[in-house]
């Protein structure tokens, strides 16, 4: 069973379009451990949600390649999150919306920056 938490993450991770190709070739070849190596290579993804985003690829999803896509998934999957971030970056609190985001889903440091200086960038073009 997949949760819901390492569902969100793969899916407001970017991975590179050849990642995400090559992965699904991989896993169609029955390569599956290295087809999750490839998709963890560049993106920063968990082992376990390394291995939901395969399961999404192969199901026909597309996982996000910008953060600008990872933001718009985001949205779409937890608008609430995105409220409560807004309002903290509204209150130059963005440290801890890092934080809040990193505790609501498996996103790394890095990811968590990324996502979140791109939501405070449509913020100021607002």
């Amino acid at each position: 069973m997949t949760s819901t938490k390492a569902r969100t993450t793969a899916l407001i991770t970017p991975v590179e379009q050849g990642a995400q190709h090559e992965a699904k070739a991989l896993a169609g070849e029955g390569r599956t451990a290295k087809a999750i190596r490839r998709l963890r290579k560049d993106s920063g993804l968990g082992l376990d949600t390394a291995s939901v985003a395969l399961d999404l690829l192969t199901q026909g999803h597309a996982l996000p390649t910008t953060y600008s896509q990872a933001l718009d998934a985001l949205r779409q999957l937890d608008a609430p999150l995105v409220t409560e971030l807004t309002d903290l970056l509204s209150s130059s609190r963005r440290d801890t919306a890092i934080k809040l985001l990193r505790e609501r889903t498996d996103i790394d440091l890095a990811g968590g920056y990324h996502l979140v200086t791109e939501l405070s960038g449509h913020l100021d073009t607002a």
